[in-house]
């Protein structure tokens, strides 16, 4: 392995990877320890009252929180690092020496790259699978131990299947009861049958859903037949162990919404809920959508970043390395407004997904090139 570094990285590439790397994971333990500091004195109220253990907080909370929080600001701390380092390197007149031994501008940047990608992949792999197992930690906590909102939803829509049609009003998700509950079951145009109850109480043990009173209309033509009736039971796809029991293919997580939901499950569940989400047809599918994207494309923004910091602070400018570090943090806070303003555009505008997502690494891949080509070379 030794020997392969040696002859395809020169030693100036294994100083600036060093450098890049190093910098890079320095940066980023500052902040973490910064968001955590204040996070305690933000939450310190909350973990008393809600008489949350030590561990629970430590291993639960915190061990959500830091990964999230370390995903999500990676690409613009390690665009932060990158200006601090080559802002320094240019300073110190180390970057003239380079580009004066016949080695091109692309060639210069091909440690940063080789850098980059290695801050991409783990990016990119904590994004896709370790972070939606972290975010379900921390939102098990929040959801537990805080009560600042409330999370459920109203007059909700859902369509079970091809022929089967769901109406609730509210959901009660302390107590597990839903009111004023309506399933409707089609043949195309022609209603077949319409039940009607007060509420209906979902057992979380046995997976199963069941009205205490009932209606049911069965119409067949010009002929119709009333029915009333109790404890008509179902179950979730979910269980399985009463087969014989009719299936209501909801959950109570239908009938609930929490910021950061669709962050805090699979991949793979993700992906099987946005075929389901296409059928039923609740209001939430560009969300879940903008959050299977997102999970792809932002690691991407490493690169993206890393091309627009070597080419602001590649040139040595008087007042050493805090003109181009000023110029960073300037566009730092220019991304996430981009990407906030994508956000919205998605989720409230209904502009496709797909490019929201890719609109902010766009628009500074556009700005990149052009401060590549006014580089010094």
């Amino acid at each position: 392995m030794r020997a392969f570094l040696n002859k395809y990285l020169t030693v100036i590439d294994r100083y600036i990877i060093k450098k890049y790397l190093g910098t890079f994971v320095f940066t980023l333990g500052i902040f973490v320890v910064i968001s955590v500091v204040f996070d305690i004195s933000e939450r310190l109220d909350n973990f008393l009252k809600g008489g949350a253990s030590l561990r629970e907080i430590v291993f639960q909370y915190y061990a959500g929180f830091v990964p999230f929080y370390l995903n999500m600001l990676s690409p613009l701390i390690n665009f932060l690092a990158v200006i601090f380092f080559t802002a320094k390197m240019a300073n110190q007149t180390e970057i003239v020496p380079i580009l004066s031994s016949k080695a091109s501008f692309n060639r210069f940047l091909r440690p940063f790259f080789i850098a980059s990608t290695i801050v991409f992949i783990v990016s990119f792999f904590a994004n896709v699978f370790l972070i939606p197992y972290t975010n379900r930690l921390k939102n098990t906590f929040e959801n537990t131990y805080f009560h600042d909102y409330d999370p459920t939803r109203s007059e909700v829509h859902i369509q079970i299947d091809k022929q089967t049609f769901v109406y609730l009003s509210s959901y009660e998700e302390e107590n597990h009861i839903g009111y004023n509950f309506l399933l409707e079951k089609f043949d195309g145009d022609k209603m077949l049958e319409k039940l009607t109850a007060q509420s209906i109480v979902y057992d979380s043990l046995k997976r199963t859903w069941t009205i205490p009173i009932y209606d049911v209309r069965y119409i067949n033509g010009l002929n119709e037949r009333m029915e009333h009736g109790s404890n008509m039971v179902y179950r979730t796809l979910e269980n399985t162990s009463d087969k014989k029991l009719p299936v209501l293919d909801m959950r109570p997580t239908d009938f609930v919404v929490r910021d950061n939901e669709w962050s805090a499950i699979s991949t793979r569940e993700l992906n099987r809920d946005i075929v389901k989400e296409k059928m039923r047809g609740t209001g939430v599918l560009l969300d879940m959508q903008y959050e299977e994207y997102r999970r792809f494309i932002y690691p991407l923004a490493t690169y993206v970043l890393t091309l627009i910091g070597v080419s602001i602070s590649s040139r040595r400018v008087r007042g050493g390395i805090g003109l181009p570090l000023g110029i960073g943090i300037f566009l730092c806070f220019a991304y996430i407004v981009v990407d906030k303003f994508a956000i919205v555009f998605s989720t409230k505008g209904g502009m496709p997904p797909i490019i929201t997502v890719v609109t902010p690494n766009v628009l500074f891949g556009i700005l990149g090139y052009y401060l590549l080509r006014r580089a010094p070379k």
